[in-house]
């Protein structure tokens, strides 16, 4: 692994978000300036075929990306307003999944979910609503241990 490779694997394993290449690019750039944005793609595609770093797409037309976590389920909702990710988990939902499987006839091997969403308004400034149920305890990135 080159110098530059290892500077651009640094910036991907210490980014609490999802950059895009551009942003990747960005970053390397202020720890070294010899990095091109052409060796960005091929550091991103090259580790994309090895899986240690994988590829999203939550909109706005652009690819991001974040370190393989082999094991650990998570999911992503993507405020359509702003583009904001946030992680979280929710082990009921992944129970729920393993059974579907089972019941189906599959052995459960990993799963992908992401949800698009608009802040709620304050109390008083949304129309009414009914009741929904009791939403699942979930478990944001920072709230993970």
């Amino acid at each position: 692994m080159t110098g530059q490779r290892r500077v651009i694997a640094r910036v991907l394993s210490e980014a609490d978000d999802h950059p895009d290449v551009e942003e990747l690019y960005r970053r390397a750039l202020v720890l070294d300036s010899r990095i091109s944005v052409a060796t960005v793609y091929r550091t991103v595609r090259l580790l994309e075929e090895k899986g240690i770093l994988e590829r999203r797409d939550f909109g706005g037309g652009r690819a991001r990306y974040e370190a393989t976590e082999h094991g650990r389920h998570h999911y992503h909702l993507i405020d359509v307003d702003n583009g904001r990710v946030i992680e979280f988990e929710d082990p009921e939902h992944e129970n729920l999944m393993k059974k579907l499987a089972d019941r189906l006839g599959f052995e459960f091997v990993s799963m992908r979910l992401e949800l698009f969403g608009r802040k709620k308004q304050p109390v008083g400034k949304a129309p009414a609503r009914t009741p929904a149920k009791k939403a699942p305890k979930v478990h944001t990135k920072g709230d993970i241990a």
